[in-house]
């Protein structure tokens, strides 16, 4: 009976061996195996010219056992099973494209990369969209300044009644402004623009329509809260001081333009309160939008904490000053400190704010200052209310004049400013780098990044 290996299949255990992959040892025994087979060669072009040695074919036999046990080494790899899944790999070899897929890996990265910018150009609402909002608050804006202008020359004999704006007209303004301030202020800090739009309209249309003291008044305030937290979450981070000047000046803008929209709803009001119960209000809220911009208390730090602690302390000891000195204070006190303020009025126009000079528009210079390095930042904007609100409630007064609390604004924005800039110095001196190319070096390099202007914080 002829053996397995010499039918003309050959054996089965060569099959398998075929069939299976080869091996790293096998590999490297074919790559020594072509440098030792041209000796044989040579002996077998050499054994048919002589016949005798023909004999010698027993130790063939011995050798053949040697041959034997390579295949029977070839199945140690317990991969048996997976010769089935491995099979084609073999037979495919020259086929071994699969290198060049690596290269199309980069390509993909590559495809991908630019991509990702795509994903996060989109910073803001769409720009149909903020043009359409600015368009009612500048509507707004222009309509009450109409109104203004042609109070104020109403007095005038020589122009009289011509070009008098409606009676309406400044009611429409102000409900324009409240409604364009509410959507930004939204949208500015991830909130529902349309539903918090919606609500100032139906509250600004309400007062307008129904009238009386409460509605007015009530609109007057959500116009001076809103107007001054939005002056403090439109301001962007400031590498430097000129630049953080420059954003005091954006906020003192925002607020003077929510002054006369205040106005337009003709509020009757105790000034001392409204001041009083609108500055606290728009405290509570910075306050509240600020804790989640700022990370919450424990992104304070030690410094941080002092610093707060001390704004607080100084709006809160100015406040309850200026009501005790109002009501319990001595006379002669009183009247010398309503005679130097009455003095400096008839000499420049207008006597500043005290508590905008030395806290709030310092507390937002320094803010964004620092808001470029580190997130703490927040905290110190949010005593930017303190300069906001009383600007944009200096015109609630029916005793004030346009001249009047316009000087007054302008004097205490520039003395402020000129504060912030010596805090910020002061910094710089005790935690910045040395030396004015540190300061360069510092400023030049990356900061901490925010969204844009009008951008989703």
């Amino acid at each position: 009976m002829p053996s397995s290996s010499d039918s003309p299949r050959g054996s089965s255990r060569g099959k398998r061996a075929a069939e299976r992959p080869p091996s790293r040892l096998r590999l490297k025994r074919k790559s020594q195996g072509p440098a030792a087979a041209p000796p044989p060669e040579q002996d077998e072009s050499t054994a048919p010219t002589s016949a005798a040695p023909v004999a010698p074919a027993p130790p063939a036999t011995t050798r053949t056992p040697v041959t034997e046990p390579t295949p029977e080494r070839a199945p140690e790899p317990t991969a048996a099973p997976s010769a089935p899944e491995t099979a084609p790999r073999p037979t495919d070899e020259p086929e071994q494209p699969q290198q060049p897929q690596k290269p199309e890996q980069p390509e993909q990265v590559a495809r991908i990369a630019p991509t990702e910018p795509d994903e996060t150009e989109p910073d803001g609402p769409r720009r149909s969209l903020l043009a359409f909002w600015f368009g009612v608050l500048l509507l707004g804006a222009a309509a009450l300044g109409w109104s203004a202008l042609s109070g104020a020359l109403s007095d005038i004999p020589a122009v009289g009644d011509t070009g008098t704006a409606p009676a309406w007209l400044d009611g429409v303004g102000a409900a324009a402004v409240v409604t364009a301030l509410s959507w930004f202020l939204a949208t500015r800090t991830a909130g529902r623009a349309l539903v918090s739009a919606g609500l100032a309209l139906v509250l600004a249309v309400a007062s307008l329509l129904v009238g009386g003291r409460v509605l007015p008044t009530g609109a007057a305030v959500m116009t001076c809260v809103v107007g001054s937290v939005y002056a403090v979450m439109v301001t962007v981070p400031a590498v430097t001081g000129w630049k953080a000047m420059r954003e005091a000046v954006i906020a003192v803008l925002v607020a003077a333009v929510t002054a006369f929209a205040a106005v337009g709803f003709e509020p009757t009001v105790a000034i001392e309160r409204f001041e009083i119960v609108t500055l606290l209000l728009a405290l509570g809220l910075v306050l509240a939008i600020v804790y989640r911009l700022g990370a919450g208390l424990h992104g304070l730090g030690r410094r941080g904490m002092i610093v707060v602690a001390i704004g607080l302390g100084v709006l809160f000891a100015t406040l309850a000053y200026a009501e005790l000195l109002r009501r319990y204070g001595a006379q002669s006190f009183v009247s010398s400190v309503l005679d130097f303020a009455d003095w400096t009025s008839a000499r420049i126009g207008a006597f500043p704010r005290p508590l905008v000079v030395l806290l709030g528009i310092p507390a937002l210079v320094w803010g964004t200052h620092v808001r470029a390095r580190r997130r703490q930042g927040w905290w110190f904007c949010a005593f930017g209310v303190a300069a906001t609100v009383p600007l944009a409630t200096g015109l609630v007064s029916p005793d004030t004049s346009y001249l009047e609390a316009g000087l007054r604004a302008a004097y205490s924005l520039v003395l402020g400013l000129l504060i912030g800039w010596l805090v910020i110095r002061a910094d710089l001196a005790l935690t910045g780098p040395k030396g004015r190319g540190g300061r360069r070096a510092e400023e030049a390099g990356p900061h901490r990044p925010e969204p844009r202007r009008f951008a989703e914080l």
